[in-house]
């Protein structure tokens, strides 16, 4: 079985991020998308593993010493990061994976995940 793709798009909050990841799900539903860990709490009618991999601190914390993330930043007082597992079982499977993230959390996976690649979007001015 051939291993899968890593996708990254990064780009500066507010270029469209959201709108093309709504694209790509649409026209390559086969395509898996990356799901985030996060140590803020639920909102209405989001689900744990599918929304979001919702964690304490303390889980969190532990999942970055121990290197279990491929990129992580704090945000408001809450962290977020990608779980390695997920992106390394799914690619594994032999699926493609998507991740949306930030700049920052972009240039993490790439230190990880050299062969991945890489899409950065700029606004149109």
């Amino acid at each position: 079985m051939a291993k899968g793709i890593l996708f990254v798009l990064s780009g500066p909050s507010g270029v469209g991020k959201g709108t093309v990841c709504s694209a790509l799900r649409e026209k390559l539903p086969d395509l898996v998308y990356s799901v985030s860990a996060t140590t803020r709490n639920p909102r209405l009618g989001e689900e744990n593993g599918v929304n979001y991999f919702f964690k304490t601190r303390e889980q969190f914390t532990a999942m970055m010493e121990q290197d279990q993330l491929l990129e992580y930043a704090e945000y408001v007082g809450n962290y977020y990061g990608t779980p390695r597992d997920f992106v390394e079982q799914t690619l594994a499977n032999g699926n493609d994976i998507f991740l949306e993230i930030e700049v920052q959390g972009a240039l993490q996976v790439k230190e990880k995940f050299p062969e991945g690649v890489f899409i950065f979007l700029l606004p149109p001015s």
